[in-house]
């Protein structure tokens, strides 16, 4: 049956009218949403009904009753976990994705998304500092950056100690010693559990979060004989936001002949901002990256980025051969040789989108303005009598502490319960903490002055 566009008409108008009443309400709407999840359930669920409901109707109802459970987390307001927003071209490029509905696999099959996945992979190994030759990939989000980079380096690694890991799997091969810092993401962990590589050796880490290269070194050379080893450093705490120091620990990693992987899923892009480039000295030294163009350069969700500078071991690890595709043997490669998906939509063309939109110079000063805002919030909650910063602000993150455990979380209750912002409560350095992470595009300073009050108002309310 032929589609007419006019069939879409009416739900895209619909769907774009109840956006824009969304985006229009940010700036004044509670950042935490209203109903539960099991609220939603209980007016989206229950037997499926027998008969449709019109395209617009479906819209009209999905707009009108998930709003309440929404969380404003395009707000500038929004401090939680390391989330950004949506800047315009990344938004209305992510739409036109799903219009063209391209399934971005194969160079051959859809040329338009692969080429414009290519140009942004180069625009990003530019803008990062990264080597020119890296592969790029577009993963779902940093943990999937970091899996897809930790299976090149598994292969790697056992292939140079002699075993085919794809021929033999690891059952009989060489142990692959995986050395990590004491503070980093625990999804390098899960990484490494669906990789079969088990629990990572753990390296001290000092009071802002930064592996000790020093005793990095003594653990790379802790036991007798090379083995395969991969060593994963840090751009940017979660806690402080604290940088490892890369050219340190990756001259002790390459002595032992390690392959060294970044977790850079917010701190990555410090290196696209002169004055915040001292953070990430070195980080072009390491042989795969991860990141993600969701936080710090505020796209859509399902941007994970992951760089791999040997081509040769991510397509070896990632790729696969059918007589039914068609491949194209020559050239960057095919977008299904550098992340597991076979099918996946064009999430590399908001990235692009993004990048075109702000151009190097946009970047910058969006990365700079982020980390100017932590800087500035610091310094006016340090002013605040009761309000601890407990960590050096080098770029996006802030932890706060006041007083005793039990007052911080009061305080972290408070907030999310108040809902004018939305800070996310955690653990750090054997304290209980109120985290601050400053993202979000649109922030800016009526938003810290919004932040600030609603501290002095929880530290008010908790005496």
């Amino acid at each position: 049956m032929w589609v007419d566009s006019s069939d879409y008409e009416q739900a895209l108008e619909r769907a774009w009218e109840h956006t824009r009443e969304w985006l229009r309400t940010l700036p004044g709407r509670p950042v935490r949403p209203s109903n539960t999840a099991d609220d939603i359930t209980e007016i989206f669920g229950g037997p499926l009904p027998d008969g449709g409901l019109d395209a617009a109707a479906v819209i009209d109802f999905l707009a009108k009753h998930a709003e309440p459970g929404l969380m404003a987390i395009q707000s500038g307001r929004f401090f939680g976990w390391v989330m950004g927003g949506t800047i315009p071209a990344a938004m209305a490029a992510d739409w036109m994705v799903s219009a063209w509905d391209q399934n971005t696999g194969l160079r051959f099959a859809t040329p338009a998304t692969a080429g414009i996945e290519e140009a942004a992979g180069q625009w990003l190994l530019g803008l990062l500092g990264l080597p020119g030759e890296s592969d790029v990939g577009f993963a779902t989000g940093a943990s999937m950056a970091n899996f897809t980079a930790l299976a090149a380096a598994r292969w790697r690694q056992l292939t140079s100690a002699g075993w085919d890991v794809n021929a033999g799997g690891l059952q009989g091969a060489p142990r692959l010693r995986v050395l990590v810092g004491a503070e980093r993401h625990e999804s390098l962990d899960m990484a490494l559990r669906f990789l079969g590589l088990g629990a990572p050796d753990v390296v001290p880490s000092d009071n802002q979060g930064r592996i000790d290269p020093a005793a990095l070194r003594r653990a790379l050379e802790e036991g007798s004989g090379p083995r395969p080893t991969i060593v994963c450093l840090q751009a940017g705490n979660l806690h402080s936001g604290a940088f490892d120091p890369f050219p340190e620990a990756i001259s002790a990693a390459k002595e032992h002949d390690a392959w060294v992987h970044v977790d850079g899923a917010f701190g990555l892009w410090a290196a696209a901002v002169p004055e915040l480039r001292h953070l990430t000295d070195g980080v072009e030294l390491a042989d795969s990256w991860g990141t993600d163009a969701h936080k710090t350069l505020n796209v859509p969700y399902d941007a994970g980025i992951v760089a791999v500078r040997d081509v040769a071991a991510l397509r070896s690890a990632i790729g696969m051969h059918a007589e039914y595709l068609m491949h194209d043997d020559h050239g960057p490669g095919d977008p299904m040789e550098k992340v597991p998906e076979l099918s996946r939509r064009a999430r590399g063309v908001p990235v692009w989108a993004a990048l075109r939109s702000l151009g190097r110079d946009g970047v910058r000063q969006l990365v700079a303005g982020r980390a100017g805002c932590a800087a500035e919030l610091a310094r006016r909650l340090a002013e605040v009598p009761g309000v601890e910063v407990l960590n050096d602000v080098v770029f996006t993150q802030l932890s706060l502490a006041f007083g005793t455990d039990g007052r911080t979380r009061a305080v972290t209750d408070y907030i999310m319960a108040d809902g004018r912002v939305w800070m996310s409560g955690s653990r750090w350095q054997g304290r209980d903490i109120l985290r601050v992470s400053v993202t979000n595009w649109s922030t800016d300073s009526d938003d810290l002055d919004i932040a600030v009050q609603a501290i002095k108002d929880a530290l008010r309310a908790t005496v």
